[in-house]
């Protein structure tokens, strides 16, 4: 079965951004707890305000860019009620020239969690699937999401990976119980074994793993790399040399909006030294494959 259908007209876009939060519902209820919020922005000495949906919409419209958005519910770790899923697509449906909604199902919801992952691609127009690894508290290879991610398999949707540190917990006590080592992207290379047809997203340059990332990426085919929450002066040298080379059709633009925003990013972007016809791959045309928005929904 192949990913549900999207409003997205290809030809006018400059980019595709594959990794944006939502951070706030209609009702002011925030993604993450006081504590992670605070925390958070101590460690990226900023205080931000967190855009609504249709404000997201509005500023990605604005630079012709579509958006990958998601939330990420950590319900059965923290006990913080989770963004609707509901919502995110009804914005997304209002917004189908711009918005690409991916899901988020805490892996310890079960099989329950595998049918309502089911229920939202298949009947509200889901796209795809978010997990944040040390977050959530769940190792990939430990086979808790697996029955979340054969959904994602069967029906043709990828699932999209943190990994690297994490500034969520920055400097609380013991970290806010958030461990690091379970976003290793190497634990994503069993799920690649197991589930071959799966497509695999892995964010952010993943330090301190960089090298098992590229590995990974290019031994695995279904296995791209993000290139959010990082500005791209700051990449590290073996992540620009593969991106312009081996990987150069498995690395795509993201932002990590609104920690980063795409104006930010694409303008360090810029001044990497990217050849040209892959600077076009990066910025739209592999998060087309990888997304699979070039086949039969698009217009």
């Amino acid at each position: 079965m192949s990913a549900p259908a999207t409003g997205l007209d290809l030809d006018t876009l400059d980019a595709i951004d594959v990794h944006a939060h939502v951070e706030v519902d209609g009702h002011g209820h925030l993604s993450l707890p006081d504590d992670f919020v605070e925390a958070s922005s101590k460690y990226f000495a900023a205080e931000r305000r967190a855009p609504t949906l249709d404000e997201i919409a509005g500023y990605y419209r604005e630079r012709r860019t579509a958006v990958v958005v998601f939330s990420v519910d950590i319900e059965s770790a923290t006990g913080h009620t989770a963004l609707s899923n509901e919502e995110i697509a009804e914005a997304a449906a209002r917004h189908r020239d711009i918005l690409i909604p991916f899901a988020s199902v805490d892996p310890a919801k079960g099989l329950a969690g595998a049918r309502r992952f089911r229920d939202l691609v298949e009947n509200h127009a889901m796209r795809g699937i978010k997990f944040h690894l040390s977050i959530q508290g769940f190792a990939p290879n430990d086979r808790s999401a697996y029955p979340l991610l054969e959904v994602a398999q069967e029906l043709g949707v990828p699932a999209l990976f943190h990994t690297g540190q994490t500034g969520i917990g920055a400097g609380l006590p013991g970290g806010g119980g958030i461990r690091l080592s379970l976003s290793n992207p190497m634990l994503l290379d069993d799920v690649a074994v197991d589930l071959p047809e799966l497509t695999i997203i892995m964010a952010h340059p993943s330090f301190p793993w960089q090298d098992e990332a590229l590995a990974v990426a290019t031994h695995k085919p279904n296995v791209y790399i993000d290139l959010s929450g990082w500005s791209p002066k700051y990449f590290p040298p073996q992540l620009v040399r593969y991106a312009n080379t081996l990987l150069q059709d498995k690395v795509l633009f993201g932002s990590d909006y609104p920690l980063i925003t795409p104006d930010r990013w694409r303008a360090d972007f810029a001044k990497l030294d990217i050849k040209d016809h892959v600077r076009l791959k990066i910025l739209k045309d592999n998060a087309v494959r990888a997304l699979q928005l070039d086949r039969e929904g698009t217009r």
